[in-house]
């Protein structure tokens, strides 16, 4: 099992949110930016955890859904990583994340994902409530435009509201991870 006080979450990075009808905002860029932060993460030694969301077994979104893969180009170690399913925003409602993350010792949280405004936002939310220190990477999450904000304004609205009282903010580039050796 990897020893380290921090883990990476990926949040719904996953065929049919990141690939479907609206593409997100700066796509390539947040893509890369999550692609990076599994590298570093992987290089410190640091564990990775994926989260899927899904739905009802008989929905487009159930568990066996192409739309619920993972994209590909992160590029899953089944062996090492752990992926887990969740039907809630909150990455921690009903899955056994939080036992996971106290079983290895992880104090930190570094998340990146999708979609900001719904299960980002919950799960930084909710890792700040239980005690983790929370990092959320300011150029590796995104969402789509809706009817009143465009994606930029959702982001960013959210880096600033979350900053301070729920998150230490970084970037991907910026974002060193600490392993134990």
């Amino acid at each position: 099992m990897i020893s380290s006080e921090n883990a990476l979450l990926v949040i719904d990075m996953q065929q049919g949110l990141f690939r479907g009808p609206a593409s997100p905002y700066f796509a390539d860029r947040v893509l890369s930016n999550i692609c990076l932060l599994i590298e570093k993460a992987r290089q410190a030694n640091v564990p990775v955890f994926f989260a899927r969301h899904t739905g009802p077994d008989d929905s487009h979104f159930s568990e066996q859904s192409p739309l619920t893969q993972l994209i590909p180009e992160m590029n899953v170690y089944a062996e090492h990583d752990v992926v887990f399913i969740k039907k809630h925003p909150n990455c921690f409602r009903d899955t056994n994340l939080q036992h996971q993350l106290s079983q290895r010792g992880i104090k930190e949280l570094v998340i990146a994902g999708m979609k900001t405004e719904f299960c980002v936002d919950t799960t930084c939310r909710a890792a700040s409530e239980l005690g983790f220190r929370t990092v959320l990477i300011s150029d590796a999450h995104t969402t789509m435009d809706n009817n009143y904000l465009s994606a930029n304004e959702i982001i960013n609205h959210h880096n600033v509201t979350l900053a301070g009282p729920f998150v230490l903010l970084a970037t991907a580039a910026d974002w060193a991870f600490h392993s134990e050796k």
